[in-house]
């Protein structure tokens, strides 16, 4: 793929750009203006802020329908495990094309075995969540081979008090197949120009996936992660666990988005998630791209978990090619 910048003016559609990132918009492909809202993981602490969402989203362009037990509680659940999974299941057979996560937390770990993958994939349903979702996007990969997407899920980024009009707007554009490149500020990365299958998410999710039937075996991958609240030495400790495992050095690129909300200790001595980068570059062959505006943080790209995709940098930019030029 070409290294040098994407123009981002190009073209009938507007382009937006913010300090650290630009994205560049193709032809619209298709238009699915209905959303699904089931909550696999944890429960909605207060459904206020679920309706709020789901006004954002209209704003956006997109009705939408909430699942009948998206507010049950069981424990820290939403619902037991019976009634999530039956939400997955009406999940397929409603009319919206896109099915949304309402938050993350815990829960999906508890279901894998039970889900039918195959009627996922021909379900043919635009999933989308993030965090805990992590197991269901790899999960429906290794299984069936099939793309669902990663970025905001529908309380954390659409029902607070403010929304990131750039997460807002790249979500949009991707579920509108209108995003083509996604560039982003990646000072010192290594250089890349490579093409594979983009796969990944939070790293405590995939982490706890290997060695399962719901690990997706990528070679010559694009592998992206991302994980809160998990002290260096964690982060560092489940890279270990893939490198071990021989997974990072299967890989084309390991693209690194936010590592938040953890706190080093003077025993840390100066080690933090800068060292963690620096022996992960050390010990692995694969280039290490940085800066990816992907997390539990404001601002989150929506990514095609399975997709093939282009990945380059140049003079302190990264660039993630999500579509080919027609």
């Amino acid at each position: 793929m070409p290294t040098q910048k994407p123009d981002t003016t190009s073209g009938d559609q507007p382009s937006h750009s913010c300090a650290d990132l630009d994205h560049h918009h193709a032809h619209t492909h298709r238009n699915p203006e209905g959303i699904y809202l089931f909550s696999p993981s944890s429960a909605v602490a207060d459904p206020a802020t679920l309706e709020l969402a789901r006004e954002r989203l209209s704003e956006l362009g997109f009705k939408s329908t909430v699942d009948r037990t998206a507010l049950a509680v069981h424990e820290r659940f939403a619902g037991t495990d019976a009634q999530r999974l039956a939400a997955v299941q009406r999940s397929l057979k409603q009319k919206h094309p896109i099915v949304m996560a309402t938050r993350g937390g815990y829960g999906l770990s508890r279901l894998l075995h039970k889900i039918d993958w195959k009627a996922v994939a021909d379900s043919g349903k635009i999933f989308v969540g993030h965090s805990d979702f992590t197991a269901f996007n790899l999960a429906l990969l290794s299984q069936t081979g099939a793309i669902s997407y990663t970025g905001p899920a529908a309380i954390p980024d659409f029902g607070q008090s403010k929304v990131d009009d750039l997460t807002a707007d790249l979500f949009a554009e991707v579920m509108r197949d209108q995003l083509e490149v996604l560039s982003f500020e990646s000072p010192g990365s290594d250089a890349v120009d490579e093409r594979g299958v983009l796969w990944g998410g939070n790293l405590a999710m995939l982490a706890s996936l290997v060695g399962t039937p719901y690990f997706p075996n990528i070679s010559g991958g694009v592998l992206f992660l991302e994980d809160v609240g998990e002290h260096p030495y964690r982060i560092e400790r489940m890279l270990a666990q893939l490198l071990h495992s021989g997974v990072l050095a299967k890989q084309k690129a390991i693209v690194l988005g936010r590592f938040t909300e953890y706190r080093t200790v003077a025993h840390d001595n100066g080690y933090n998630m800068d060292a963690v980068i620096a022996w992960l570059r050390a010990s692995c062959r694969v280039p290490v791209v940085t800066g990816l505006p992907y997390g539990h943080v404001k601002l989150k790209a929506t990514l095609p978990v399975g997709a093939l995709v282009g990945v380059a940098t140049e003079d302190g930019m990264a660039y993630l090619l999500l579509q080919e030029h027609h």
